[in-house]
């Protein structure tokens, strides 16, 4: 049973209660990321995200690991472009343990000056070890050059250079002007939960909040052409190769789900039995689609030899050319939708990703989106949708290539990659 509520301050608790399991997971989720920050703050919604689990003035960083260690929970938190998360998992008798250690480092933390600079040094260290990891770095390097200029295309992590910088007011600056406003915060929980007895204990938590949130706009987004190399001295040339995608809110976005299943979403999909199955030409082809609020990418990612990129590229613009050119067969279109059903069901069969699926109906429509309507939606699309999608998207001004790894600008001639 979904329930939820709306406090008169605007904060929002949803609730499913599922008494055949054990567990209950519950999240805090704030309607803020990298996209919300400040060119001088890139980086500080991650840095926050670290800081809150480094003390308050009722424990340490040890005590929070070791109260959620001591039931066998899970206490983590993670951050996007778009919001922030912070989330425990635990069994049901242990709710009110887990509420009270959520309320308490999302209210309480110190950010202290001396955990600030140790944890700097942190966040630093896992900015370069992305760039120590090609197949993570090119999804950098091609969100920056598909996005230039727009908000999106900072990264999660911030840059050395801002990370460097941050001092303790400006996180409890942007932490008071982010995260504590009503409006951005949604609590969802899943599991073995009472909704009514849960609001005992997280209302009053929250209902002292006051303040709107301000948020600048900003211009419609579309990619334009972008061939970008980095060169670098690996075994393999990563490519990442973008277009246009669907925003979360989009109702193409089901067409794009089944349109990404047939091109390259699994190991049955087209690039996977060309360009590795029938050719040997890489271990790893995958298409993929990222949506955010207003705008989205669909993207295909490969790491081949250097001999050998051209000739997959080649096959890579041939096979999206026929899915704009050629409709898809009723047996792969239901293949596709079975598949993606499937995914779907078999990802919430826990308590933690019920509760994350709560908390994004809400993020991006404000109400919770039925399971049995997103099916629906899935078994409406037919070839002719996809069709289209495909024509509207698979636009040569569109694309965007990026290449790392052991190669350079002369060896891909740019009209190779000109869509036909």
């Amino acid at each position: 049973m979904i329930n939820k509520t709306v406090l008169d301050n605007g904060v929002r608790v949803v609730t499913e209660s599922v008494p055949s399991v054990h567990s209950v997971s519950i999240g805090f989720w704030i309607k803020t990321g990298s996209r919300h920050e400040k060119p001088q703050e890139h980086g500080i919604s991650h840095f926050i995200e670290h800081m809150i689990f480094k003390g308050t003035e009722k424990h340490t960083a040890f005590s929070i690991a070791r109260v959620i260690d001591s039931v066998g929970g899970v206490l983590n938190a993670f951050t996007t472009k778009e919001y922030t998360c912070i989330y425990v998992k635990v069994l049901s008798q242990h709710l009110n343990l887990a509420t009270d250690l959520l309320c308490n480092i999302f209210f309480e933390s110190l950010f202290e000056p001396e955990e600030i600079e140790k944890e700097r040094d942190v966040i630093i260290q896992e900015i370069n070890m992305v760039k120590d990891t090609p197949d993570d770095y090119i999804q950098e390097l091609f969100n920056m050059s598909y996005f230039d200029k727009h908000p999106l295309a900072s990264s999660v992590l911030g840059w050395p250079e801002t990370v460097g910088l941050f001092g303790r007011r400006d996180i409890v600056g942007f932490f008071s002007r982010e995260y504590l406003i009503p409006e951005k915060i949604i609590i969802s929980a899943a599991g073995c939960i009472d909704h009514n007895l849960f609001m005992e204990a997280i209302g009053k938590r929250f209902e002292h909040l006051k303040g709107t949130a301000s948020e600048a706009p900003e211009k419609a987004f579309l990619p334009e052409k972008e061939i970008s190399f980095h060169f670098r001295e690996l075994e393999q040339v990563h490519v990442c190769i973008g277009t246009l995608g669907c925003s979360h809110v989009s109702p193409e976005r089901y067409a794009l789900y089944i349109f990404n299943a047939i091109l390259g979403g699994s190991m049955s999909s087209r690039l996977f039995q060309e360009i590795r199955e029938n050719r040997g030409l890489a271990y790893t082809i995958f298409s993929f689609m990222i949506s955010f609020f207003d705008t989205g990418l669909f993207g295909v990612y490969m790491a081949v030899t250097g001999e050998k990129t051209n000739e997959a590229l080649q096959i890579v613009l041939k096979e999206l050319e026929k899915l704009r050119d050629r409709e898809v067969g009723e047996t792969e279109l239901h293949n596709a939708r079975e598949q993606i059903k499937g995914n779907m069901l078999l990802s919430l069969e826990s308590s933690d990703s019920l509760m994350s699926r709560l908390a994004k109906c809400e993020i991006y429509h404000n109400e919770y989106i039925a399971v049995e309507d997103l099916i629906q939606g899935i078994d409406e699309v037919t070839s002719e949708t996809v069709q289209e999608l495909a024509r509207s998207i698979i636009r040569d001004e569109y694309f965007n290539y990026t290449f790392l790894g052991p190669i350079r600008e002369r060896d891909i001639p740019p009209e190779t990659l000109n869509l036909h």
